[in-house]
C-alpha cells in the first residue's frame, strides 16, 4: 500500500507511486478523466440543471406536492439528469427508489423525515462555506433516515463541486484499494473519513488533478472498476484478465460516444444553417462554438455571444448551454431554442428549455424542441409526459427526429418562409 507514515493527523503516502498512477489515469484517453471530466460538454450544462432541478425538489416538499414515491417526482428528474453523466453516476438512482417491502428510504411515506431531508437540501443549497455543509451532513446522519445513505452527496457534488466528493461501490472499493483501507459503503462516517483522505491527497497533488472533485474520483471510480491497475499482488491473475476485458468495454463506449459526438456537431449544423437561410441570427452552445462541420466553423456563423436580455445571470448562463437559439434579424427578440440530445441529455435538455421559457415574457410565442434520434422517442415522450412538466403553463415542447430533419433540412431552407416552418418536421405530445 502506498502510506508509509502518519504525521500531525495527516496520512502521508508514496509521492513517486502516487503520482506514477495519477499520470496513467490522465494520460489514458479512455480514462474518465478525458470522457467524462474534462472532455464532455454534458457535465458542464449538468450542475446549473441539477441545481435548479433541487430547488423545485425543496419546493415540492414545502408546499405539499412531493408524492409518496420516488417515481414521478421532481427527486427522479435530478437523479436522472445525474445518471446521464454516465460512467462516475451511473446507478446514482438506485438507492433513492421506493422500495415498499423495506420502507426505505424512509422519505416518501414520512412526512417527518420528507421534511428533514427538503431542509437538509436547502441548508447545502444555501451554504457557500465548507464548514456549514458538513454540518448539514452531520445533522442528516444522526437523524438515522433508514435508507438515506451517502449517495446523497452524488446531488451534493453538483451543488459544491469543490468540497463534496461524489459516492459509489466502485469509489469505495478504488479507495480502499489505493489507500488499503476498509470502508463501507453505507456509513456517513466513513463517508466523511474518505473525504478528509481525498482533500488531502487532492491537495498534495493539486498540480496533477483539479479543485474540482471529479478529477480525483474519476481516479477512485477507474481504480475501483479496475481500469487502472495499482500496485498489489490482486492485480495480476484473474483480476488482470478482468482488466482487459473491461478496458476493452470502455475502448468500445469511447467510439460510441465518439460517432454520437460527431452526430450531435452534425445536427447542431443543420439547424443553424437553416435558421441563417431563414434569416435569422443564430448562436450555438457557448461550449460548442469552437467546433465545426463541414468545413465551416462555428464561430464564423454563429452570433458571437448572446444578445443583451433582461433576464437573471443565472438565466443567461442556461440560455448560452443550450444548444442552438435563433433571434430576429439584428435584435434580443428569440423566437426558437433547440436541444440536441444524444445518448445522455433527455431530463436536462428538458430542464434547461424549460427553465428559459420560463423566465422570458410571452413564452407561448418561443418554439421549443428537441432534437433526438429514432431510437430515443419513445424515451422522450414518456418524459415529455409527466406531470412535472405538462403542469408548467405556457410550456410546449415539440421534438424532431435526426432523420426528419436531415431528409428536409434543403427543401426548408429553399422553400420555408419563418421558423413556423419547423412546425412541418416535429412532433408534438398529445
Amino acid at each position: 500500500m502506498f502510506f508509509v507514515s502518519i504525521e500531525y493527523g495527516v496520512k502521508m503516502i508514496d509521492p513517486e507511486k502516487t503520482q506514477s498512477i495519477i499520470l496513467t489515469y490522465k494520460n489514458d484517453r479512455e480514462s474518465v478523466y478525458n470522457t467524462w471530466f474534462i472532455n464532455n460538454e454534458t457535465r458542464l450544462k449538468a450542475f446549473g440543471a441539477i441545481r435548479r432541478g433541487v430547488e423545485q425538489v425543496i419546493r415540492d416538499i414545502k408546499e405539499g406536492a412531493f408524492p409518496a414515491d420516488f417515481k414521478g417526482s421532481s427527486l427522479e428528474i435530478v437523479l436522472n439528469a445525474i445518471t446521464e453523466q454516465k460512467q462516475v453516476f451511473e446507478g446514482a438512482a438506485h438507492p433513492f427508489y421506493w422500495k415498499p417491502k423495506l420502507r426505505i428510504p424512509d422519505i416518501y411515506e414520512n412526512n417527518s423525515n420528507k421534511y428533514i431531508f427538503g431542509q437538509f437540501l436547502e441548508s447545502c443549497l444555501k451554504a457557500n462555506r465548507e464548514e456549514q455543509i458538513i454540518k448539514e451532513i452531520i445533522k442528516l446522519s444522526n437523524q438515522n433516515i433508514k435508507g438515506l445513505d451517502p449517495s446523497v452527496a452524488n446531488i451534493l457534488y453538483f451543488i459544491h463541486p469543490t468540497i463534496i466528493p461524489p459516492f459509489n461501490t466502485a469509489m469505495v472499493n478504488g479507495f480502499n484499494l489505493l489507500f488499503g483501507e476498509n470502508k463501507k459503503l453505507g456509513s456517513w462516517k466513513d463517508y466523511l473519513e474518505m473525504r478528509d483522505t481525498i482533500l488531502q491527497v487532492n491537495d498534495q497533488f493539486k498540480n496533477l488533478l483539479s479543485k474540482d472533485m471529479g478529477a480525483i474520483s474519476g481516479l477512485l471510480f477507474d481504480i475501483g472498476v479496475g481500469k487502472v491497475a495499482v500496485d498489489f499482488p490482486m492485480a495480476i491473475g484473474k483480476e488482470d484478465k478482468k482488466r482487459k476485458v473491461l478496458l476493452q468495454k470502455r475502448h468500445e463506449d469511447v467510439q460510441v460516444e465518439i460517432e454520437e459526438e460527431n452526430t450531435h456537431t452534425k445536427i447542431q449544423y443543420l439547424l443553424m444553417k437553416i435558421g441563417i437561410s431563414l434569416g435569422y441570427d443564430v448562436i450555438a452552445a457557448s461550449n460548442d462554438r469552437t467546433k465545426s462541420y463541414n468545413n465551416e466553423n462555428f464561430s464564423f456563423i454563429s452570433l458571437p455571444e448572446l444578445p443583451q436580455i433582461e433576464v437573471r445571470d443565472d438565466v443567461k448562463k442556461t440560455i448560452a448551454l443550450i444548444d442552438v437559439v435563433w433571434f430576429e434579424k439584428g435584435t434580443n427578440k428569440l423566437v426558437s431554442a433547440y436541444e440536441v440530445e444524444k445518448s445522455t441529455s433527455i431530463y436536462s435538455g428538458i430542464l434547461r428549455l424549460t427553465d428559459l421559457v420560463l423566465t422570458l415574457p410571452n413564452p407561448e410565442k418561443i418554439s421549443l424542441y428537441l432534437v433526438a434520434p429514432e431510437q430515443r422517442e419513445k424515451e422522450i415522450l414518456i418524459q415529455l409526459k409527466r406531470p412535472s412538466f405538462v403542469a408548467k403553463e405556457g410550456i410546449k415542447i415539440s421534438y424532431i427526429l435526426f432523420s426528419e430533419l436531415c431528409l428536409h433540412c434543403d427543401s426548408i431552407c429553399k422553400f420555408g418562409d419563418d421558423y413556423t416552418i419547423m412546425e412541418k418536421v416535429a412532433k408534438c405530445v398529445k
